[in-house]
């Protein structure tokens, strides 16, 4: 198993959010997050990020406990992280936010990473403009390319298609599919979109309060499942 949680329980000040959640994400594979909005689903993600003020439990990332370590330690083990709201700095340009992301690498580089640019055309033509100028859906690559510039072996993707229009929520998710199927980065996606989560997900859990209501392959995220624990 790639990344393995065991009892986590995480904490915003003295305020428990997560409660003894266990999961697992074997190498290569996609694990979508599901559940209505506020029962903990950023927080699992930032969790595993490092993010949270406390956490209980272990954290195991290819076998070593990570719970205990900083989020720069984290990211330096190969966890790439796309935050809800993408979180890209507007008044830095394209090519400064994607540099931003080399910090985090084992070896730093002052050099964009191939695969940043190669995935997405319009970032590499567009280097110099300032990231705040760019659509939402062109704001969500340059996440995702952030990202890629840390050489994550597992990416984090909090809600990445929240607040995108349609094709370009169908472009980021064929490039979420090559990510994963074709180069063998493990997923692990927060997704109110059923369909993006059938499409994309190897495995799922559906989180209610803080804790793992169901869990298990994607053909048994059924109808009925999503009834009972998605619909307000």
């Amino acid at each position: 198993m790639l990344l393995d949680l065991r009892n986590v329980s995480s904490y915003y000040g003295e305020t428990r959010i997560l409660r003894n959640v266990s999961l697992g994400v074997a190498k290569g594979s996609c694990l979508c997050v599901l559940g209505r909005n506020g029962v903990g689903k950023t927080t699992l993600v930032r969790t595993i990020m490092g993010l949270t003020d406390k956490t209980e439990g272990a954290i195991g990332l290819s076998g070593t406990d990570i719970a205990q370590q900083r989020t720069d330690e984290r990211a330096k083990c190969g966890i790439g992280y796309i935050p809800q709201g993408r979180q890209i700095l507007g008044k830095f340009t394209v090519r400064e936010n994607i540099l931003l992301g080399t910090f985090a690498r084992r070896e730093t580089t002052e050099k964009i990473p191939d695969i940043c640019l190669d995935l997405f055309p319009y970032l590499r033509e567009n280097l110099g403009r300032r990231a705040g100028l760019l659509s939402g859906g062109q704001q969500q690559q340059l996440a995702i390319a952030r990202a890629l510039a840390v050489d994550p072996q597992i990416l984090l993707l909090d809600e990445p298609t929240e607040g995108i229009q349609p094709n370009i929520v169908a472009e980021i998710g064929e490039t979420l599919q090559m990510l994963n199927k074709e180069l063998g980065i493990s997923l692990i996606l927060t997704e109110q979109h059923i369909k993006v989560a059938r499409n994309l997900g190897d495995a799922f859990v559906m989180i209610d309060n803080g804790r793992v209501v169901e869990s298990g392959g994607i053909s048994e995220l059924t109808d009925d499942v999503v009834e009972r624990h998605m619909t307000v």
